[in-house]
């Protein structure tokens, strides 16, 4: 005789979590707290091993009096091996980190893989321990996040209350990464949520907290640079860190706009040659550091060198040029890594060259060398992350000096304005538009009338690998009709990559081109559905067109829906009669 049916179910340790978080969500506050302990011990930990990880390697790798062939060798080798991993294994680990937490957050509903976290961890380690002259304070950040999302998703949580943990886990990174717990918090508001009054405080300080305790427990107090007391001299310093800022500036929109434009030039090769991308900054700090040793790996020492007087002008200016090209190329062609690091280093020998130069020429009223290597170092770090407060506190805390924040905020506020001059895209906004992300801003409406009340589906796409004159000759026949769109869609494997017009194609009729070639794949009309509709209508105007692509804030080529300038103008309640 047959039994009872039994039907397949979760195990047990599931169900009985599932059930003991429904019995404790009246308690939302306390979990929150408990969690942001929780996962700023983990972060903690995570960022020690790293830390360990990282220098015990390169020192392997690295020793003391070792062979000159070893510079060339292990920055190619290293790259070469960590881009094919990161393509085949963990593509979401490319990069520095910051803007994947950022997409994270708002765009995919605070979501960090567990594979991806493990592979960050592992690949960077292994980069940056090859010489790759990037930075791990990035790295921490998603690998800080991601415990706070695994954790968060393992417990059953909603969407919402793991992207609360997002912030808590990046700024736990930072605290333990930089032994800066008060600047860590001030960065996750500031730079990851992008608003220092968000009702996370609480959870983000207490995980800030818990995870500096962990560092300090397992390395001691070591402070992550060995600073000499500031002195203002006199008060015409102020103007030489006035013009310390001008320079910082300076350097920090060039940095942002070679990386910028390397990245793109690399982004334009085929998919296939991916893996192999890296091998071009790798080979390029091989070759620098071949003869110039002090290029490999990000360089705190040389900043301390520099911070305490110990490094001759012409050294710093030549690493301030070599650093800043060897770093963008590694980064552009697809290395794990940070650029926190590196605008630290590429601040100190700014600040420490323009120092020297000026107690050379006036010095009974200026500073030695080392206090404008510090203040540079805050200087470039402000134009290049855009987060001047952290900055501020950053330099703060690491001196321990209060005498130190004027001339810093002198510093940071010029570099920040001439950077935002220059370069007017902050550079983790830029690296997201790249990568076919769009995070929100604050223009993004919340009101009723958004695109997505009025979106529809996409009823006709032509492929980008059609030529001009096929395309006329396919949708010709239903252009003439009165009621017909004379706006289409292009898309490829990723999705839609652009918009056409009649108008446009009648105009290259005479050329033999792919439609693909009348596009630009990144940079193409389209809006967001939690967007409104007076974006939709300025752009469709802008670009004359009567369709718009409604798109996916975190893939730019993922194609929701389309909106029409005929649905645009019924929801207002204008008719084109």
């Amino acid at each position: 005789m047959n039994g009872p049916i039994q039907t397949p179910s979760r195990g047990w340790w599931r169900v009985s979590l599932a059930d003991r978080m429904a019995e404790l969500r009246p308690r939302e506050g306390q979990i929150f707290l408990v969690l942001s302990l929780i996962i700023g011990a983990l972060t903690g930990l995570a960022v020690v091993a790293f830390i360990l990880l990282t220098e015990r390697l390169g020192m392997r790798l690295y020793p003391v009096g070792g062979a000159r062939w070893r510079r060339l060798l292990f920055p190619v080798a290293g790259s070469l091996g960590i881009g094919y991993l990161l393509y085949r294994f963990f593509p979401n680990a490319r990069g520095s980190g910051v803007p994947q937490t950022k997409a994270a957050l708002f765009a995919r509903e605070g979501r960090i893989t567990l594979r991806t976290v493990l592979g960050k961890f592992f690949c960077t380690s292994v980069t940056l321990a090859s010489g790759i002259p990037l930075g791990r304070e990035g790295p921490s950040v998603q690998v800080g996040a991601g415990i706070g999302s695994v954790l968060g998703r393992l417990l059953g949580l909603g969407p919402e209350q793991v992207k609360k943990l997002v912030p808590v886990g990046a700024a736990a990174a930072i605290a333990a990464a930089f032994n800066t717990p008060l600047a860590a918090v001030v960065f996750s508001l500031e730079e990851i949520m992008g608003d220092l009054n968000a009702p996370l405080m609480g959870g983000v300080v207490l995980a800030s907290a818990t995870s500096w305790m962990v560092l300090r427990l397992l390395l001691g107090d070591h402070p992550l640079f060995k600073v000499p007391q500031y002195r203002l001299v006199s008060p015409a310093e102020f103007a030489v860190y006035a013009v310390l800022g001008v320079a910082g500036g300076v350097v920090s929109a060039a940095f942002a706009r070679v990386l910028l434009g390397l990245r793109a030039r690399f982004l334009r090769f085929p998919r296939n040659t991916v893996w192999f991308q890296p091998v071009a900054g790798g080979l390029l700090v091989g070759l620098v550091g071949w003869f110039v040793p002090q290029v490999l790996g990000v360089g705190y020492g040389f900043v301390g060198d520099a911070l305490n007087g110990h490094m001759a002008v012409r050294l710093m200016l030549l690493l301030l040029v070599l650093k800043l090209i060897t770093v963008t190329t590694s980064y552009a062609s697809g290395n794990a890594g940070g650029i926190f690091g590196p605008a630290l280093f590429l601040g100190a020998m700014l600040g420490g060259a323009v120092g020297t130069v000026a107690h050379h020429l006036f010095p009974a009223a200026t500073a030695t060398p080392g206090a404008y290597a510090l203040v540079g170092m805050g200087a470039v770090f402000a134009g290049v992350v855009r987060a001047p407060m952290t900055s501020v506190l950053m330099i703060f805390e690491t001196t321990q000096d209060y005498a130190v924040i004027v001339p810093l905020m002198i510093a940071n506020l010029v570099s920040l304005f001439v950077a935002s001059l220059l370069q007017h895209e902050p550079i983790y906004e830029a690296l997201a538009v790249q990568d076919g992300i769009h995070l929100p801003t604050r223009q993004t409406v919340s009101g009723q009338r958004r695109a997505a009340s009025i979106m529809k589906p996409a009823s006709q796409l032509l492929p980008a690998e059609m030529t001009v004159r096929d395309a006329l000759e396919h949708i010709r026949p239903t252009a003439s009709s009165p009621e017909a769109f004379r706006t289409w869609l292009v898309a490829d494997r990723r999705g839609v990559i652009g918009v056409l017009d009649l108008a446009r194609l009648e105009g290259e009729a005479s050329a033999d081109k792919q439609l693909c070639e009348l596009i630009d794949a990144l940079a193409f009309p389209h809006i967001h559905a939690d967007q409104g509709l007076d974006l939709a209508l300025e752009r469709m105007g802008r670009d004359q067109l009567e369709i718009l692509p409604v798109v996916n804030r975190a893939d730019v080529h993922k194609l929701e829906g389309i909106v029409t300038l005929r649905d645009v103008l019924d929801a207002y309640g204008v008719s084109r009669g």
